[in-house]
């Protein structure tokens, strides 16, 4: 067959080609789920390759098939930039990981500066795959060198290297297909850093909770909605990761400036794409490589910064504290700056008499607005690492002159509740002062007066009390009254067992050693053969449908053992009803056991519950010839042997079927419940003296602990048990 030379059509890219597990990974399953969508489904891509039985699909069909059936639990958009993220990984063996980084992010800029036009064109059908990717990266070159001729963006990167690179132009589209823009596919590219093995450039990255505390703690959004033209700062940038989130947070970048520094020159480029692509215009930033921001462009609005990590061992207060120092000079009247930096510079006490001058100094300048000490684990690459937040305004609003809020969530979980109200305290207290406001008070710390910080000189900068808002909330106050009420409680728990061991006597079991032979051994499995016994499934509950204001009790594993409390998930009735036609509720007296993670037992007294698998539900036949109880069933289960799971195993030892367990006669299971059902009795009411106790003496160390109980003298009885 002859081919016409005029002929166009593009050279067909090889396949990329993904195994089962791949497949797995990308579409959010586990390895088993994909065998079985092979097996069930006919359409299921055929495979392409079988590489030592291994066999291997084409990536772009799976994806395309994925999306079609709707099966994982990926959306299109992440299953296709999963595919494209394979690709790039694929490369690894002829491009370093830097190289992979830097040149997609010069090919989605050189996309961007040229207008959205593709990077990639037809080519001749008569040219060979070298011929085509060598015709390809020539008109990337010529293009670069066209529109980035002072090499601001891009042209080193791609100069740096030959036709070999031409994939990775392809593989940009697909970015760009998958992300529907330049910008959000640069970002997908940066967000799975780590997984190209550039751990070095994500190590600085900050969890999503401290990036969205930081955020908000600007109020960059109502600041461009006043019409304000901000310029953006940051003297130590690294990637440029805390100002992108700004700029993710501004509606209207047209009014925004940025600038930043970074003594390495390839994380400076990173930076300076990302700004570009994240809508700020070109003569509106101004990237530079050095370890000093120079203000050339404008001078600083709005300064988020994290100061550059170093070990323990070489880590320097009095460094960190000049580093904060050079910030606060570059801020203007009205000007706010966020400093994120390690612990023992800006809220641990000093010791170093340099380092403790030159804070006190920074705080007598009525710059710093609040210190905030941070808990760990906020920077994840970081675990060990104590960090610490530093808000600086120059002249602040008078109210709040002289003062700093001092607040500590070091304890707390980083959540979304947690950083909004710990927000609101910074910004009530930057915009109006805690003074002029309607007894408003910081929920996490205290406002303290700069001249007291400095006569404790070097001292720690954390709330020298817990908030008032703690102290005096309803709870609080309260704490009296609920201290009374548990005593009274425990008084008439200790009353009940007493009368209880009046009417009963003591607790005799009636245990005497058996005399000859052994009671005959069975099984599970026989007692469910024999009828006196039967095995109930358990169900697949939807966790969406899950609430804790159902009208029925949920028991499933985590219920069993302990791990959740009973009642916290509920299901409701006309749910069960529209959505699980086939479930059954248990009887009263029902055994729901699980094996996993290791067994379980419960006795549902009340019944009326859903179990949901893998619990399961044993039920007692009371009219079998020889009939167990529950509460005996579940005591001889608990103590069967061979129950226990190797760590290494995937699966119990034995089914429970195969439980072996002593075949009782009538009267000594009628003995046994009632001794258990004595043993359960008395252990309720224990333990209701014990919770009670419990909750007095907790709610007497709160109230001693933040100072707002005191006691007095104990009755003279209570004196002479003491000693």
């Amino acid at each position: 067959m002859v081919t016409d030379a005029s002929d166009t059509t593009p050279t067909s890219p090889v396949p990329l080609l993904v195994s089962m597990s791949e497949i797995a990974a990308f579409a959010r399953v586990k390895r088993p789920v994909v065998s079985t969508w092979r097996r069930r489904h006919p359409d299921f891509p055929a495979a392409s390759s079988e590489n030592s039985a291994r066999p291997l699909f084409d990536g772009a069909q799976v994806a395309e098939w994925l999306i079609g059936s709707g099966l994982g639990n990926a959306n299109p958009t992440e299953l296709r930039s999963e595919l494209a993220l394979f690709g790039i990984i694929a490369l690894r063996e002829r491009f370093t990981p830097w190289q992979l980084v830097e040149t997609l992010g010069s090919l989605l800029c050189l996309r961007r500066l040229d207008r959205g036009r593709p990077l990639t064109s037809a080519t001749s059908g008569l040219l060979s795959d070298a011929e085509a990717d060598e015709t390809l990266w020539s008109a990337v070159l010529r293009r670069a060198e066209r529109i980035d001729a002072e090499d601001d963006f891009v042209l080193r990167e791609l100069r740096s290297l030959d036709a070999t690179a031409a994939p990775l132009a392809r593989l940009a589209e697909d970015l760009v297909e998958a992300a529907y823009d330049e910008r959000g596919a640069y970002e997908w590219l940066l967000a799975a850093r780590s997984r190209l093995g550039l751990d070095s450039l994500a190590a600085d990255a900050v969890a999503p909770e401290l990036r969205r505390l930081l955020t908000q703690l600007t109020d960059l959004r109502v600041r461009l909605e006043h019409g304000e033209s901000l310029t953006l700062a940051d003297p130590h940038a690294r990637a440029g990761d805390l100002l992108v989130a700004l700029l993710d947070d501004a509606e209207n970048r047209e009014t925004v400036k940025a600038l930043a520094a970074d003594p390495d020159e390839r994380l400076a480029r990173i930076t300076r794409r990302r700004f570009l692509l994240a809508g700020v215009a070109e003569l509106d930033l101004d990237v530079q490589t050095g370890p000093d921001l120079e203000e050339r462009l404008a001078d600083p609005d709005l300064i988020v910064t994290q100061l550059p990590y170093r070990p323990g061992e070489d880590r320097s207060v009095v460094a960190a504290l000049a580093q904060v120092e050079r910030i606060a000079d570059l801020l203007r009247p009205g000007c706010t700056a966020l400093v994120l930096g390690p612990a023992a510079a800006l809220v641990d006490e000093l010791k170093d008499t340099e380092a403790s001058q030159l804070r006190s100094t920074l705080l007598r300048g009525n710059v710093v607005e609040s210190v905030i000490a941070l808990p760990g684990g906020v920077l994840p690459f970081r675990p060990g690492y104590r960090p610490a937040l530093w808000t600086l305004t120059r002249d602040p609003v008078p109210a709040a002159e002289g003062k700093v809020l001092l607040a500590d969530i070091s304890s707390e979980q980083l959540t979304a509740d947690v950083r909004v109200r710990l927000a609101e305290d910074v910004l009530l207290f930057r915009t109006e002062g805690f003074e002029a406001l309607d007894g408003h008070e910081p929920r996490y710390g205290r406002v303290v007066p700069v001249a007291v910080l400095d006569r404790a000189f070097g001292g720690p900068l954390t709330p020298p009390a817990p908030p008032a808002a703690a102290i005096w909330s309803d709870t609080v106050k309260e704490r009296p009254a609920l201290i009374a009420e548990a005593e009274a409680r425990l008084e008439r728990a200790t009353a009940d067992t007493l009368t209880y061991d009046n009417e009963q006597g003591p607790y005799r079991g009636g245990v005497l050693r058996r005399d000859g032979l052994l009671p005959p051994r069975t099984t599970l499995g026989k007692l469910t053969a024999g009828r006196r016994v039967t095995r109930l499934p358990g169900h697949r509950i939807d966790d969406r449908h899950l609430t804790a204001e159902g009208h029925h009790t949920v028991l499933g594993p985590e219920e069993i053992m302990g791990e959740r409390p009973l009642g916290e998930r509920r299901v409701d009735r006309l749910v069960l009803a529209t959505e699980y036609d086939r479930v059954a509720l248990t009887e009263p007296d029902d055994i729901v056991y699980t094996l996993t993670p290791r067994l379980g037992l419960y006795i549902d007294y009340d019944g009326f519950s859903v179990v949901a698998f893998p619990a399961r539900v044993l039920r007692v036949n009371p009219d079998a010839t020889r009939p167990l109880t529950p509460r005996v069933l579940a005591a001889l289960l608990g103590a069967a042997r061979g129950t226990a799971r190797s760590p290494s195993a995937v699966r119990p030892a034995r089914r429970i079927e195969d439980y072996q367990l002593p075949d009782l006669d009538p009267g000594e299971v009628r003995r046994f419940d009632a001794l258990l059902a004595e043993t359960e009795h008395r252990e309720r009411l224990l333990r209701a003296q014990s919770d009670t106790l419990a909750e007095a003496r907790n709610l007497t160390i709160a109230g001693l602990a933040d100072g707002t109980l005191t006691l007095t003298d104990p009755p003279p009885t209570r004196r002479a048990n003491r000693t």
